[in-house]
């Protein structure tokens, strides 16, 4: 198994967040590496999960939520092809800080026989795009929020 890992601090509640990350229907107006989500954020529904970062080939994913537990934890897995080929599980996690704001983490679980072979553009490309788009949720979460997490997200 490959793992790659970022998180990133946002002035904003994690239910304001939440918010943001479960729309999956505004991905396209904000997120420049996950382009679309299919389905709802349920645990046990399918969802279909489009990637797509600077420099990478788009890349369609048939995933399972595993967990969706508001305002803490989405997590999903997914496989590219046929099942035990590539797989990926992805996590996000936002928890509080004390300051009113929260953490946000995200973490690919990369596994299956391709994964040797994609190692290099998963650290390359995935890696970026992961940043990408914590930066984007940061921006888009703090403009709603006008940077006071007590704020409601419109």
């Amino acid at each position: 198994m490959h793992e790659l890992h970022t998180d990133i601090e946002i002035a904003a509640r994690p239910e304001q967040i939440w918010a943001v990350l479960t729309d999956f229907a505004a991905y396209p107006r904000w997120n420049p590496f996950i382009r679309y989500v299919h389905g709802v954020a349920e645990e046990g529904r399918s969802i279909e999960v489009f990637v797509r970062g600077r420099g990478a080939p788009r890349t369609t994913f048939r995933s399972r939520v595993l967990v969706a537990d508001r305002p803490h934890e989405l997590r999903w897995r997914g496989h590219l092809f046929m099942p035990g080929a590539f797989i990926d599980e992805h996590q996000f996690l936002i928890d509080p800080l004390p300051d009113g704001g929260s953490r946000f983490e995200q973490t690919g679980r990369f596994s299956g026989l391709l994964t040797p072979m994609l190692r290099s553009t998963i650290d390359r490309e995935v890696q970026r795009g992961l940043r990408e788009m914590n930066a984007a949720l940061k921006g888009l979460v703090e403009r709603s929020c006008n940077g006071h997490p007590s704020r409601s997200i419109p």
